[in-house]
């Protein structure tokens, strides 16, 4: 019961995902899926402009970024693919 009390408070839901990466990268396609039905372990595809030239290093730590630290906390698993628009 505890265990189910943590993953509801601290769960971060796919639209606030969707939202926050939005609000950083106002051009990028999103699709986010929850892979284990659980709203703690996520897979994201981003397609941005914004990612022309950069590694995809550089492309992931822009979408960590965009999170505003909530990875870790909130959001528990985030599975990252990027590609250049």
């Amino acid at each position: 019961m505890v265990k189910r009390l943590y993953e509801i408070i601290m769960a971060m839901n796919l639209k606030e995902i969707e939202k926050y990466i939005k609000e950083a990268m106002p051009d990028a396609s999103i699709e986010i899926q929850d892979l284990a039905g659980d709203g703690n372990h996520y897979s994201a595809t981003v397609i941005s402009s914004q990612f022309v030239g950069k590694s995809k290093i550089e492309q992931h730590k822009m979408v960590y970024n965009s999170l505003k630290g909530k990875m870790g906390n909130e959001l528990h698993a985030l599975a990252i693919k990027t590609k250049e628009q």
